[in-house]
């Protein structure tokens, strides 16, 4: 995931420097800073050139100025309240242009170790601790020259410590007693909305990357003493990060920056920022990360970092690396697991489709599941369809024209769309607006099909006439139809415009049955028979219910922290007498105890009993009850550490029907099955013999 970036950029800005441009000229921004993680203490010199007389910027509250001066002059600073948590300072010049130097310090507020994976999505503080320091770059930890610049930093931690920002190391120096402090500057000669700092007890990992005709990419891992010992593993983020940027050079450009390191998080953090990832210690040691993750954050120096987000006109990044990364090695996996990933978007879609969702084109950021339905899942089928649509080869040169032609500008969906439009020669406003502008989730179904023997000389002996059932489906849609008889199978594609709800098509065999898109290649909503109850509906449900059965203090405070860090919106509490009551209504009800209380107060209210394929697996169990008019989940723990073990990994698993943990490592899970309407076709013909 791409940090926010760029919310409130102007159009204006679109031609704003370009890499060759300012490559020589000097940064907007020069600071020089010292962190002392253990103190918390901050000192900063920041220098710039303000393009008014007085210059206003916001610091975070735990920050002070303690004197501006331009040239040799000390000027005079105001402060007045700011945003909450942040305070704004006024600095008055005698004219504008001055160069101007501004000193500030403070005591950053501490590492809020409590934070999980939703809650640093928003805005944090600057925070600072001895296992790591993160300074975000919209927490006031500087003050903000303009929109975009460019910048050098220069960094001193103490021994023991590393830091770095984004952009190209150009001097380091490593401290050679206790007492001597570890020094290093960062420069970013191109356009940059923000500056990330980050620092800890980090042990350094590094591989050159060569490149014919260019100046070598060099790669680091920056992890701490434990993670650094695991055997292979910083030694396989270099050479995994390695093959990826090999290969998004081959496939859209080269890559756009002299380095790229893979920088440990003691937060549950998964940021892609110019020339780093930063991502959360924890996450970093799962096997499955390289093969997922590291490619997503490695794409973003391309979508996002190298091409930026017209954030105004909506957040196209986001769906595009997910389809160019995630999506894409699951299909070089299996076609199988490249279905079930859309068949997966599909299921989430299914679960805000009653709801007041927002169009496509008015994504910004991931805030909860309906955000990342819609910016991930949604945005990345829309790439699924549009290469559908074009065939392969249009679309990744439609890829690299786009990289070609906006490297380093700010771009919208519509410069996507002017892209595809110029490698096709075909005119794509149409398909891009309904997916763009529409909110609802089409629904469509066949309502009818019929066949009929066609006796004209020369034309096919069979047709197929299907009538479609549409609702919330005012756009064209271009749906596959898959058509079986006589042994035979066959896809067809037909178009359907926003008032046709009818097609024939000419058949050689006597069709007998048809599935609509049985390999989910279009964004629409699933048939009732293809959506098994999942924990998103629970997790993101608007008004979830809590029936908590455990007995004692620390059971019930582990049900607690866990229904914080599981639901989007606060769930009402009901006693346990109240449960079979609540699922006569059309409300998510969550039952939560150990195993015995579970057993008790399912048998009790009359509800099906554990499942069988479930019962005495693992420490914890957490399953959906499929098949039934209420919506019921359940979590199931042998005491209470097992359920409060479950707090970190769960709220990661909405798109799962059933679980089984062992101590919060998940061992086992699944999704209750489900099928694909099938459709016998009517008449069932037989061509007549001459």
């Amino acid at each position: 995931m791409r940090l926010a970036r760029f919310r409130e950029v102007v159009t204006a800005l679109l031609g704003l420097m370009l890499a060759t441009a300012s490559a020589f000229a000097a940064p907007d921004l020069v600071l020089d800073i010292s962190l002392d993680p253990p103190s918390r203490q901050f000192k900063a010199e920041a220098e710039l050139q303000p393009g008014a007389r007085n210059f206003r910027f916001l610091l975070h509250e735990s920050l002070r100025v303690t004197s501006a001066r331009a040239g040799n002059e000390t000027v005079g600073v105001d402060s007045a309240s700011g945003p909450r948590g942040y305070r704004q300072w006024t600095v008055r010049l005698a004219q504008p242009g001055q160069k101007l130097r501004i000193r500030y310090e403070g005591q950053l507020p501490p590492l809020e170790r409590n934070r999980d994976h939703r809650s640093v999505l928003g805005g944090m503080p600057p925070m600072a601790a001895p296992e790591g320091s993160f300074l975000a770059s919209g927490s006031g930890w500087y003050p903000r020259p303009a929109e975009l610049f460019t910048y050098r930093v220069n960094l001193a931690v103490p021994h023991g410590q590393r830091a770095l920002v984004a952009g190209k190391r150009i001097a380091e120096n490593r401290p050679a007693a206790a007492g001597e402090s570890y020094r290093a500057s960062f420069e970013f000669n191109l356009p940059s909305d923000g500056i990330d700092l980050m620092a800890g007890p980090w042990i350094v990992r590094e591989k050159t990357l060569a490149r014919p005709g260019q100046a070598p990419i060099h790669l680091r891992t920056l992890f701490p003493a434990d993670l650094d010992a695991q055997p292979g593993l910083a030694q396989g983020y270099l050479d995994d990060s390695a093959t990826y940027i090999e290969r998004y050079s081959r496939t859209i450009g080269a890559y756009p920056y002299s380095e790229f390191s893979i920088v440990a998080s003691p937060l549950p953090t998964g940021f892609g920022m110019p020339t780093l990832t930063y991502l959360g210690a924890d996450v970093l040691r799962l096997p499955f990360i390289r093969k997922s993750s590291l490619g997503h954050e490695i794409l973003h120096n391309w979508w996002g970092n190298g091409v930026y987000v017209d954030y105004q006109r909506g957040n196209w990044s986001e769906g595009l690396t997910t389809f160019m990364a995630d999506y894409a090695y699951r299909e070089e996996e299996s076609a199988g697991a490249a279905s079930e990933m859309r068949l997966a978007w599909l299921r989430d879609a299914a679960v805000f489709a009653g709801e007041n969702t927002d169009a496509l084109r008015d994504f910004r950021s991931r805030a909860n599941a309906a955000g990342a339905t819609l910016g991930y899942g949604k945005a990345a089928m829309l790439f699924v369809m549009l290469r559908d649509h074009l065939g392969q080869q249009a679309f990744d040169q439609g890829i690299r024209h786009f990289w070609a032609a906006q490297r380093f500008r700010i771009a919208s969906w519509d410069d996507l769309q002017a892209a595809f439009e110029s490698v096709s020669g075909e005119k794509l406003g149409a398909f891009f607006a309904a997916w763009l502008d529409q909110k609802a989730l089409p629904d469509v179904a066949i309502a009818h099909a019929e066949a009929s023997a066609i006796r004209t000389p020369g034309s096919p002996p069979y047709q197929l006439t299907i009538r479609f059932r549409k609702q919330d489906a005012r756009l064209p849609l271009r749906l596959p139809i898959e058509i079986s008889g006589a042994g035979q199978r066959e896809t067809h594609w037909v178009e359907l415009g926003a008032e046709r709800s009818t097609t024939t098509i000419p058949l050689a065999f006597a069709p007998q049955s048809l599935r609509l898109d049985p390999d989910m290649r279009v964004w629409r909503r699933l048939q009732a028979s293809q959506l098994p109850p999942i924990l998103r509906q629970w997790m993101a449900g608007r008004s979830p219910q809590l029936v908590d059965v455990a007995h004692g203090p620390e059971a019930s405070q582990a049900v607690r922290q866990l229904a914080g860090r599981l639901f989007e919106n606060p769930p009402e509490s009901l006693a346990p007498a109240r449960l079979s009551n609540a699922l006569n209504g059309k409300n998510p009800v969550l039952l939560v105890g150990t195993h015995t209380e579970v057993d008790q107060a399912l048998a009790g209210a009359g509800l099906p009993a554990r499942p069988a394929s479930l019962a005495g697996k693992g420490s914890a169990q957490v399953w959906t009850v499929p098949g039934q008019p209420y919506r019921l989940a359940v979590i199931s723990g042998q005491d209470a550490p097992a359920l409060s073990a479950l707090q970190r990994g769960l709220p990661h698993y909405g798109g799962q029907s059933w679980l089984v943990f062992e101590q919060g490592r998940v061992i086992d899970k699944g999704i209750w099955p489900a099928g694909i309407p099938e459709i016998t076709v009517a008449g069932s013909p037989t061509k007549d013999k001459p």
